[in-house]
């Protein structure tokens, strides 16, 4: 289907252009969202007889979303989940719970401008974008953790998982290890029975030698 779009989309094109899509994604998103009208002869003319107002109006919001990014942006937010040893949760952050965090942080977003293409299911600091606008996107940094503690662990860059598998391996590395001084043991053991040995049999040899005379 051929669309006249009315904002900029991401990876189809910016106010005005006439682009091909797939039907459903025009039915289902671009057209009810009022990001496109169908490219007719129609809606040509209106278009073009209100480009200057639709170009005013999305100037206007831009510059509102470039002020309201300077609260959002760069923002960390905290999430205290439960999780496996493997650090899997029990369940996912999904986009609303983003947007709570947020808010109660003093951001005010909406689940729509969250651009998460999968829900969270890790422990771990998470990059997600926000889209304020179709020419204005942010990043906020999501901190998932079992613990307060391992929160600030994961602020300052440790790696929790990483290290949580290193203290679980040193344990089977040590059992794998060899004993050297059982080794030791077990060598010097026929080294002091070959001692031994030799002064009894030197004894043996010298009183055969002696009935012999």
């Amino acid at each position: 289907m051929e669309v006249i779009l009315l904002e900029r989309v991401e990876k189809l094109g910016s106010i005005g252009d006439v682009v091909t899509v797939k039907n459903g994604f025009a039915r289902n998103y671009l057209l009810p969202n009022k990001k496109a009208l169908r490219a007719n002869e129609s809606n040509r003319k209106v278009f073009e007889a209100n480009r200057a107002k639709i170009e005013a109006d999305n100037a206007e919001r831009r510059t509102d979303a470039e002020k309201s990014a300077k609260g959002v942006d760069g923002k960390t937010v905290q999430l205290i989940r439960q999780a496996s040893n493997t650090g899997q949760l029990y369940g996912s952050v999904s986009a609303r719970d983003i947007v709570e965090a947020l808010d109660a942080d003093g951001a005010k977003v909406v689940k729509s401008q969250i651009v998460l293409d999968r829900p969270i299911k890790t422990i771990g600091v998470h990059e997600v974008k926000v889209a304020l606008h179709p020419e204005v996107s942010v990043v906020v940094k999501v901190n998932v953790a079992r613990s307060p503690e391992e929160a600030d662990l994961q602020a300052q860059g440790v790696d929790v998982l990483a290290q949580m598998f290193e203290d679980e391996a040193a344990p089977a590395a040590e059992d794998l290890a060899p004993e050297a001084p059982a080794t030791e043991e077990a060598e010097a053991a026929p080294a002091e029975a070959e001692a031994e040995e030799a002064p009894a049999a030197e004894t043996e040899a010298t009183e055969t030698a002696e009935d012999e005379q």
